[in-house]
C-alpha cells in the first residue's frame, strides 16, 4: 500500500529508539554498583548488631528505630550538622559571587594577560588538595585560623574557584555583544548590565557551580581533618570518623550516623541533578 513502511525499517526505528539491551544491562549494573552501598548503609541503620552479624546482606527484621533516634537526639550531631551547613553555604555563596565576577572580566574584556589568567585557573583543576595540604596548613596556622571554620572555608573557596570559572566563562562569552551595546545605549552602566542582564542569562551556570561547590564543601574531609582539632568544631565527615572510632563495636549505630550524614548531600544533588546537566551542557556549547 502507498505510504506503508517496510517491517525492517519499523524494527530498525524501534531499535534506535530503545537502544541495545546490552546498554541497559551495563547501565543497570553501574547504577546497582553506585546505589547499592548507599541503600545498604541506610538499611543497616535499621538493624541490630546481631542481625548484621548473622545475615550481613539481609533486610531488617524487625526494623529498629533506636539507632537513628539515638543519633538524632545527640546535641553533638546537630552541632556538626550546623558546622557543615555554615561551611558549605559560606563556600557556595563566596564561590558563586567571586566566580561570576572574575568570569565576567575574563570573558567580556580584552586585556593583556586575559588568556594567561584563564589558563592559570584551568591549571588549578590539575592541582589536587593532597599536594597542597602541607603548605596550606602552615599558611592557615600562620594566620591563626586553625581549629576554626574560617580556616576551612577560605581554602575551599580557593579550590572551588577554578571549576566555577571554567564553567562560567563560556556562558558569559556566549552573550551577544549587541545586548551589551543596546543596554549601554539605554543608559545602563557596566554594573547595571552585569546585574540586570548577565546574571539572569547565566543563571543555569550559576546554579550548576553553586551545587558543585556546596556538595564539594559538604563532603570535604581532608582539609577539615588537618585544620580542625576540637570535636565540637568538626564537620560531618570528620564526625562520622570520630563516631565510628568511638562506637566501633556498634556497627548498626555507626551506619545510622553515616546515612544521616550523607542524606542532605544526596537529596540536594538529586533535586538539582537536571540543573547540573543543563549547566554543563550550556558551558560546552558556549
Amino acid at each position: 500500500m502507498p505510504g506503508s513502511r517496510p517491517a525492517q525499517v519499523i524494527r530498525k526505528d524501534r531499535s534506535l529508539r530503545w537502544g541495545s539491551p546490552v546498554t541497559y544491562l551495563v547501565a543497570t549494573v553501574l547504577v546497582a554498583i553506585c546505589v547499592g552501598p548507599v541503600i545498604y548503609i541506610i538499611l543497616g541503620g535499621f538493624r541490630t548488631n546481631s542481625q548484621i552479624t548473622t545475615d550481613p546482606s539481609g533486610f531488617p527484621g524487625p526494623w529498629q528505630l533506636g539507632n537513628y533516634g539515638s543519633v538524632l537526639s545527640s546535641p553533638l550531631f546537630w552541632q556538626q550538622v550546623g558546622n557543615s551547613t555554615i561551611s558549605a553555604l559560606s563556600t557556595t555563596v563566596a564561590v558563586v559571587v567571586l566566580g561570576v565576577m572574575a568570569s565576567f572580566v575574563i570573558a567580556r574584556y580584552d586585556f593583556r594577560g586575559s588568556a594567561g589568567l584563564y589558563s592559570l585557573f584551568a591549571a588549578g583543576l590539575m592541582f589536587p588538595m593532597t599536594v597542597a595540604i602541607t603548605p596550606l596548613y602552615i599558611l592557615v596556622k600562620g594566620l591563626g585560623l586553625t581549629n576554626s571554620l574560617l580556616g576551612v572555608i577560605l581554602p575551599q573557596i580557593a579550590f572551588a574557584l577554578p571549576t566555577t570559572i571554567i564553567i562560567m566563562v563560556p556562558f558569559l562569552r556566549a552573550i551577544p555583544k549587541e545586548i551589551e551595546e543596546a543596554a549601554s545605549i539605554d543608559g545602563a552602566s557596566r554594573l547595571g548590565f552585569f546585574f540586570r542582564m548577565v546574571v539572569p542569562l547565566s543563571l543555569p551556570g550559576v546554579i550548576t557551580t553553586g551545587i558543585l561547590a556546596f556538595i564539594g564543601a559538604w563532603n570535604g574531609y581532608m582539609l577539615p581533618l588537618f585544620i580542625l582539632n576540637n570535636e565540637s568544631q568538626y564537620t560531618l565527615p570528620l564526625g562520622v570518623q570520630a563516631f565510628a572510632s568511638q562506637y566501633s563495636v556498634d556497627t548498626a549505630r555507626v551506619l545510622a550516623f553515616t546515612s544521616l550524614s550523607m542524606i542532605p548531600a544526596l537529596v540536594f544533588f538529586s533535586a538539582f541533578e537536571r540543573r547540573i546537566v543543563g549547566g554543563l551542557t550550556g558551558a560546552v556549547k558556549g
